[in-house]
């Protein structure tokens, strides 16, 4: 009888016989089910943030913020330099021979949580003349568009579902008073969980006088290179000059990097756990099938096919319990909404998360597995018979 015959015929005993051993069972399945669906549970958040960063953001648009900055709201722009920013050669121009560039400010203000009434942070970031025509999926969903250089604010729609007083009509805090909310707008990206105001208005309240950064439209996909040259170069310049879509990328690697480290720190911890718990089930049910072992390799049956039978029942429950905690993740969490700092986005459970999944219990249930399969491989008839 060749090998692979012999290896399925005892793996399928292997699995009949589980019904006599189920409690021990459960251990590995229940312990790879945890593993998964912690494992999983945690990374729909990163996998969220980062898809929505990727889905933000005109590709033929350029950012342009000051030297060294890796985060928008910590930029600086002064208005000189804007000013030679905005009528950069390269940059389009609108049908009325403005250009489409336009300096904004990002600031966080403070606003109730709807669920306990504390104290929260929504994003507050602006628009100028060019704000809407840079930003193709904008549009007013209730209400009206607030008016330039008007005490006037206008929400994005996932702000109401997290925080209090985010209706058309209700009024927001600002450092010079309250300031009502005149309309709801949608862009579909992550400008949708932020309060929009006018950019020079908002920066005479907040007392601030520098632009956190730049959205402009090149004049041509090919123009880049140049156009970056001509900014990054000039002497009267302190700025750095990204594509809009490279610079969310990289925004997101920089926090999924975080806590990528965190998520698998943490899933080597339960799966060192899950692990052992695999090591002390299939090494019981080798010392327990002692009799069972001996009277398959009388019969003729190889010691590699039994050692082989260990590791493929051990991976199979590892495998059944891991796509039962995978389940859970995706039914919790899957399309669910979930924040960073001050941005909204919906966790995802991709098809890819389970596979990983199986791979994780795949490395689990080998390593747990492999001792227990030798100890089966190297069992004599006759050690077999006389520990049973």
């Amino acid at each position: 009888m060749n090998i692979v015959r012999q290896i399925a015929i005892i793996v399928l005993m292997n699995f009949r016989t589980l019904r006599h051993r189920v409690w021990q069972s459960l251990v590995i399945i229940a312990g790879m089910a945890c593993v998964s669906g912690v494992l999983l549970s945690m990374l729909a958040v990163t996998e969220g943030m980062q898809q929505a960063y990727q889905n933000s953001g005109d590709p033929r648009s350029l950012i342009i913020v000051s030297r060294g900055s890796v985060q928008e709201e910590n930029s600086a722009v002064p208005r000189d330099q804007a000013r030679i920013i905005v009528n950069a050669p390269g940059i389009a121009r609108a049908p009325d021979g403005s250009p489409l560039a336009d300096p904004g400010f990002v600031t966080g203000l403070p606003v109730q949580l709807k669920q306990n009434g504390a104290t929260g942070w929504v994003k507050l970031t602006t628009f100028g003349k060019a704000g809407i025509a840079l930003h193709p999926g904008f549009h007013i969903v209730a209400g009206r568009m607030f008016r330039p250089g008007t005490h006037e604010l206008v929400a994005g729609p996932q702000l109401r579902a997290k925080f209090a007083g985010m209706e058309v009509g209700d009024k927001v805090t600002m450092p010079d008073g309250q300031w009502p909310i005149v309309g709801m707008f949608a862009t579909g990206d992550l400008l949708d969980g932020a309060l929009l105001g006018d950019t020079e208005t908002v920066l005479q309240a907040m007392r601030h006088n520098s632009y956190n950064s730049i959205i402009a439209r090149q004049a041509s996909p090919d123009i880049f290179p140049g156009l970056r040259k001509a900014l990054t170069q000039n002497p009267l310049l302190t700025v750095d000059v990204m594509r809009l879509p490279d610079w969310n990328r990289r925004v997101s690697a920089d926090s999924a990097a975080f806590y990528h480290v965190l998520i698998y720190g943490v899933s080597i911890i339960l799966g060192i756990g899950a692990m052992f718990g695999c090591f002390n089930t299939m090494y019981d049910a080798v010392e327990t099938r002692a009799r069972e072992i001996a009277t398959l390799r009388a019969l003729g049956y190889g010691s590699f096919p039994v050692a082989c039978s260990i590791i493929l029942e051990a991976s199979g429950l590892s495998v059944f319990g891991s796509l039962i905690g995978a389940l859970i993740a995706w039914t919790l969490y899957d399309g669910t909404q979930g924040t960073l700092g001050w941005d909204f986005f919906r966790l995802t459970v991709s098809p890819a998360m389970f596979g990983m999944a199986i791979f994780w219990a795949l490395a689990v249930s080998f390593l747990g597995g492999f001792l227990p399969s030798l100890r089966a491989a190297r069992l004599t008839v006759t050690d077999a018979l006389r520990a049973s």
